[in-house]
Order: C-alpha cells, then sequence, then structure tokens
C-alpha cells in the first residue's frame, strides 16, 4: 500500500516546472511584481505566510467590470508563470476578476457568495475540497478533474484512507452548479472520471464533453470559452441562495462536440 501512496504522490504532486517560470521582485516603491510576466496594471501579485513558515504565492487579475471572482486552482506541471496568457483571456472573455496562486514547491512559492471556484486536474482536490466547506459559492468548474488520486491508476471501487484528492466523496458535500468539462481522449485522467462527477453533482449544468479533446488541450477549442461565457451568464440569473435543477439546464442530456479551430493559447 505505501508503494501505491507514493506512486499516486509523486504523478500528482511532484512534478512542478524546474526552473520556475517567473520570480517575484520588488520595484522601488515596495510593491510585488513578476519577473517573466507580461506586464498589467491590472494584475496584483501577493506573497502569503503559511504556519508552516512556506511562502505562497499569488495573483489577482482584475477586470473593471466583473461580477463575480474565480478561483483557478491550477494542474500539476504548471506555475503562475504559464498561467498567464490563459488567465488574460478568460478575464477578457468572461469579464472575470481571476485569483490563482501556486502550490508550496510551485513557482516561486502555499467565503463570498459571489466566488466560483475552478479546478483544473489536480487542481480539482483542493476546488473541491473548499466547495465542500463553503456554503454560499455561486458555482464550480471542473476541468479534466479526478475521482482521487487512486482511481487515476486503478479501478477500485472503494475509496481508501490513504488516498489523496477525495473528489469522488467531497462532490456529494457541494451545494452550488458545478460545470464539468472533459476531453473524450484524456489519456491522463480518462473521461469516465469526469462523467461520474457530473452524475453524482447535486446541482448539475450541462456539461462540456470535448470529442477528442486530451488532458491539457482542452483551452485550444473555441467551446471552452464559449461554455464558460454562457455558464457565467447562467450563473448571473440565478439567485446565489436556492438554485434549482430547471434553472441550471435546459438539457440534461450529454452532448459531444466537434472542433476545428484553436484559440490562440498554442496548437493542439
Amino acid at each position: 500500500m505505501g508503494n501505491v501512496t507514493s506512486n499516486v504522490a509523486a504523478k500528482f504532486a511532484f512534478f512542478p516546472p524546474d526552473p520556475p517560470t517567473y520570480d517575484v521582485l520588488r520595484d522601488e516603491g515596495g510593491k510585488l511584481l513578476f519577473s517573466g510576466v507580461t506586464a498589467d496594471k491590472n494584475m496584483d501579485v501577493h506573497l502569503l505566510d503559511t504556519k508552516g513558515g512556506n511562502k505562497i504565492v499569488a495573483t489577482f487579475w482584475k477586470h473593471p467590470f466583473a461580477r463575480f471572482t474565480l478561483l483557478y486552482s491550477h494542474g500539476n506541471a504548471a506555475d503562475l508563470g504559464q498561467m498567464q496568457e490563459l488567465f488574460i483571456e478568460l478575464r477578457a472573455h468572461l469579464r472575470v476578476n481571476i485569483m490563482s496562486y501556486d502550490y508550496s514547491g510551485y513557482g516561486a512559492s502555499s467565503g463570498k457568495e459571489d466566488l466560483i471556484l475552478y479546478g483544473q486536474s489536480v487542481g480539482s482536490g483542493p476546488t473541491l475540497h473548499l466547495a465542500a466547506r463553503l456554503q454560499k459559492l455561486r458555482g464550480v468548474v471542473l476541468h479534466s478533474a479526478i475521482l482521487s488520486g487512486i482511481r487515476v491508476l486503478y479501478p477500485v471501487k472503494m475509496t481508501f484512507w490513504f488516498d489523496i484528492f477525495k473528489n469522488i466523496d467531497k462532490i456529494r458535500h457541494v451545494n452550488c452548479p458545478v460545470l464539468v468539462i472533459h476531453g473524450t481522449n484524456d489519456d491522463i485522467v480518462d473521461w469516465s472520471h469526469g462523467k461520474r462527477l457530473w452524475e453524482l453533482s447535486k446541482e448539475k449544468y450541462d456539461p462540456l464533453w470535448v470529442k477528442g479533446g486530451g488532458h491539457c488541450n482542452l483551452e485550444t477549442y473555441p467551446e471552452y470559452i464559449k461554455h464558460l461565457r454562457k455558464y457565467i451568464s447562467a450563473m448571473e440569473k440565478i439567485s446565489p441562495m436556492r438554485p434549482t435543477k430547471h434553472q441550471l439546464t435546459s438539457n440534461s442530456s450529454m452532448t459531444e462536440v466537434k472542433h476545428n479551430k484553436c484559440l490562440r493559447f498554442g496548437k493542439k
């Protein structure tokens, strides 16, 4: 069992970009800045102290007309420097503020009702951990999410005590609209993970099953932004206190989409 635990931890937790893609500096006035990151007057950098003495880097990308703040937990093998282009695109297309952070060892680093939590891949772990505890979230987005650490490696039917990221259990305690996005050709986290999380969600929003999509390229499909924009718009119309299934989705069937064009995030 110990070997299984080590394999899971190594697969998900210990592959930050090396070297980091940015550093944190201070200007003459003492303001924190990113080196290696596009200068943006509407982006703030924060350095947070943890109880263990670690420094956690967080960024806040502001939109002047934002209704929501998206708390984005990025995936494995990425840091904030690599995510900047996507954050700029999401901020512009969705008209939201975006807050994100680097986990311990990543980059330079550890209950508001209008908050939307966004978890990509391994980032679905902290996202659902938080979502299961907060009662007044506006929404949750799960992007290429995992059921649990062990279930990525083995098709087990039960949750073991030593498993990490027990999303399959925590999703049942989320009391806000959940959007699931997953690629049908994901060879890292099988499509079945996303489908099962969607099935277990209390408040389901129309999922986006990206036909032919992999684990790290869903942002390159036009329907990614289009579906997210639709979701944000729907969250603006729903009362944060008592969302209903009728409000969340007009079609509960699982639809697949074909894609021929890409956004400018890079080639598939």
